[in-house]
């Protein structure tokens, strides 16, 4: 009776030793799998293309501020002053610049002081002393002497709105009732034969482009 129990004893031990041997062996298994099983590679980082840079125009710019080898002319301080014109309409402003006495003595012969001084919006091309006396002296005086003549001489060089550098090129229409015909860009401009020594110059109600001779009209 003992003998059958030992037996029996012996005989769940070892069944039990069996399958704690097998559990051992799936887990070593299991283990093994997990291990030999390829881990997953890393995409590749795609390469960044190179940013094209913007291209710069190739379009001349234009000025923001008065331009001009004749600017140099001008006193960099006081109402005479490229800056201190901004002060006051077009022909004060001009009566202050020592480039433009000709043109102001002119000005007030025809009797035009006040319509430029009141005038909204104005472009004037501004002859130099040097433009004037350029012109044989007989031939000034007796321009400066016929109020009429001087007068469509004088609205020839003034355009009913004001241009900046962008806008002034092109076929301008005159006080005068006749055309302008400006060429160039950015900081280089003609009118015929003459040509801009300090533009952009800004007054109260008009911009300013000196320039370098008296234009004619056709009269």
């Amino acid at each position: 009776m003992n003998t059958k129990i030992r037996t029996r004893s012996m005989g769940l031990a070892a069944l039990a030793l069996t399958a704690s041997m097998g559990l051992a062996a799936c887990g070593s298994e299991s283990d093994t799998d997990s291990a030999s099983e390829p881990t997953t590679s890393e995409a590749p980082m795609e390469s960044e293309e190179p940013t094209e840079e913007p291209t710069e125009s190739e379009e001349p710019m234009a000025a923001d501020g008065p331009f001009g080898p004749g600017c140099a002319g001008v006193p960099t301080e006081g109402e005479g002053s490229v800056e201190g014109m901004a002060d006051d309409p077009v022909a004060t402003a001009a009566s202050n610049n020592p480039l433009l006495k000709t043109l102001v003595a002119a000005v007030t012969e025809a009797g035009l002081v006040d319509t430029l001084n009141s005038a909204e919006n104005l472009t004037v091309f501004a002859p130099t002393d040097d433009a004037f006396a350029a012109i044989p002296k007989k031939d000034l005086n007796a321009l400066l002497a016929d109020k009429e003549a001087l007068t469509t001489v004088l609205t020839h060089h003034v355009i009913g709105e004001r241009l900046s550098p962008e806008d002034v090129a092109g076929e301008q229409e005159t006080l005068a009732g006749d055309t302008l015909t400006v060429e160039g860009s950015g900081e280089d401009f003609t009118i015929g034969d003459a040509s801009v020594v300090c533009g952009n110059v800004q007054t109260a109600n008009a911009t300013v482009y000196v320039v370098d001779q008296v234009l004619m009209p056709q009269m």
